[in-house]
């Protein structure tokens, strides 16, 4: 099984671009064709929040619009820009997106592998948190199900990376988090998003990581005062691979590159 994962989007209506520089919209939409140019076509995609902007309705309309190329089931997580209830108007069909209000945490038991995903969304607020009662649902749909193996989805990564401007937009309740995940061994990752790199970490037995944005990157700059600075590096998405044993995760760099050329030819290596 093969899962796709698209993060930090941030969408602007009317297809603005993102600080006056970033075409949001445009790089979403090379993002999807590369997605459906694969030769293993994903079984499932997910957007790791941030999925907008602004939060705000028509945003989430030209969402919608993009990703109908995808052919796929799609799951959705809200991240720091999102407003729950837009997303909940401009996706009335995702009724998973109801399964506990007012937060947007759900499970999905179609396939192989668990989908579980969290809503650290602080309306307001860059940072995130997973409060006492997004933790014990946590906790309780985990144990429901410890023999099947999980990926749990959410936007805010639970731990420290360095970046100093990201990780001043942490994630309240992460030690909280780890608690959980160390209870529940079938977790095989925690998939994230809002920090616009790749990035892995072993976290509570298992490993958290985040995913390259399909848009612009967070500058790469471990300095605790590293200032709230992005760059046009090459954007990218993430596919996590389940062999049937474990969960493989591998970052796809989106664009138009030379190749592939041959090692060999006639069975002779190319000097």
């Amino acid at each position: 099984m093969l899962f796709c994962q698209i993060t930090d989007t941030h969408l602007k209506a009317g297809r603005k671009h993102a600080y006056g520089i970033v075409d949001t919209a445009t790089m979403l939409e090379r993002c999807i064709d590369s997605v459906m140019q694969l030769k293993q076509r994903p079984d499932v995609v997910l957007l790791t929040g941030d999925l907008v902007d602004y939060g705000r309705d028509d945003e989430y309309i030209l969402l919608a619009t993009l990703l109908k190329p995808l052919t796929m089931p799609l799951y959705l997580v809200p991240g720091n820009h999102d407003e729950r209830d837009a997303l909940r108007r401009a996706f009335p069909e995702h009724t998973y997106l109801q399964q506990w209000a007012p937060f947007i945490q759900y499970t999905v038991d179609d396939y192989p592998v668990r989908i579980v995903a969290l809503d650290t969304l602080i309306p307001g607020q860059g940072g995130g948190c997973l409060c006492e009662e997004r933790l014990q649902w946590l906790d309780r749909t985990l144990a429901d199900k410890p023999d099947t193996p999980t990926l749990v989805v959410m936007h805010h990564p639970p731990f420290r990376t360095g970046l100093g401007h990201m990780d001043r937009l942490g994630l309240e309740g992460a030690d909280a988090l780890e608690a959980v995940i160390s209870r529940h061994s079938q977790v095989e990752r925690l998939a994230c998003g809002h920090l616009h790199r790749s990035i892995q970490v072993r976290f509570g037995g298992s490993i958290a990581s985040t995913c390259p944005s399909s848009a612009h990157q967070i500058a790469l700059d471990l300095s605790t005062d590293g200032p709230d600075n992005f760059v046009l590096e090459p954007p990218g998405y993430q596919l996590h691979w389940w062999d049937g044993q474990r969960l493989v995760t591998h970052t796809a760099v989106i664009g138009s590159f030379p190749g592939p050329y041959p090692f060999r030819t006639g069975g002779k290596l190319i000097d």
